[in-house]
């Protein structure tokens, strides 16, 4: 009976995470429609004469040190800081992806130059190779993001080639072989079913991370540039603000939290869906 219990509360935590996953999907959803079609406020005109206003009916959540309205551009932030970690982490899975399929099953050349690769992208950390690049590429958005993929995908295409490497020597692919599939065929239809959850589960656990990395570089001026709202800028922007108006940090940091919180718990759902255990899916 008390694991029974323990089982049934597992499950109950995954269904409660999952619910409030949706919840957030659907919020942000709804969130980024209505910025879209119902924008009130331009989030780029100073109004100097309106500057570092409280909550009012017009400006819900007050306005910044150069008049513009704040909840407009944490909801425009938003996109930017949520859309280019999506566009980062997709571009860094189209290419680790493939990568990782074809060393682990052509092995032979291809792995061992793809390892010595892997081998000087693990020399360096994440956040300091990413910054490397994204200094030498010159700051923006785009080169952030481009930075991003550049350190990232290496990781994807590790976990894909090990995974590989284990299913490539089961029964289902020596039959496939036997049968005359190309390679094409045999990892496209094979073994990247077998890999996709693993990849699902580290991606969704990555997101909160690269949320972090676009929300830090953008702080120290590595990501968007101003007048564009971004929650890591706006924290910037808000930094001498903070003993006279602390709600202005407060706004963009929180959401950074609620971003990266519901990435994680994404994450937790994912991997007890597709029952890959945690040193696999970091």
């Amino acid at each position: 009976m008390k694991g029974l219990s323990i089982h049934l509360s597992k499950k109950n935590k995954h269904s409660v995470q999952a619910a409030l996953v949706l919840l957030f999907v659907v919020i942000v959803s709804a969130v980024s429609v209505y910025t879209f079609f119902y924008l009130r406020h331009d989030p780029t005109l100073t109004n100097l004469d309106g500057r570092l206003q409280g909550w009012s009916v017009q400006h819900p959540l007050g306005t910044d040190h150069l008049g513009r309205d704040v909840l407009t551009r944490l909801l425009l932030g938003g996109q930017q800081t949520i859309g280019y970690s999506l566009l980062a982490l997709l571009l860094a899975l189209i290419i680790g992806i493939p990568v990782g399929l074809i060393a682990g099953y052509k092995r032979g050349l291809v792995d061992k130059v793809f390892m010595r690769i892997a081998d000087g992208f693990l020399a360096f950390p994440d956040t300091i190779a990413a910054i490397i690049i994204s200094g030498l590429l010159g700051p923006g958005i785009g080169n952030l993001v481009l930075a991003i993929v550049f350190v990232k995908w290496v990781n994807y295409a590790r976990l894909v080639r090990s995974t590989v490497l284990s299913e490539a020597q089961k029964d289902y692919v020596l039959i496939a072989r036997t049968n005359g599939l190309s390679s094409g065929k045999i990892m496209s239809k094979h073994l990247f079913p077998h890999i996709a959850g693993h990849v699902l589960v580290l991606a969704s656990l990555d997101l909160g991370k690269i949320i972090l990395l676009i929300s830090a570089y953008s702080y120290i001026g590595l990501g968007a540039q101003p007048p564009v709202p971004e929650w890591g800028a706006m924290l910037n922007d808000s930094r001498p603000f903070f003993q006279s108006m602390p709600e202005l940090m407060v706004y963009p940091g929180a959401a950074i939290v609620i971003a990266v919180l519901f990435a994680n718990m994404l994450g937790d759902v994912l991997r007890d869906h597709f029952d890959v255990k945690k040193e696999a899916g970091q």
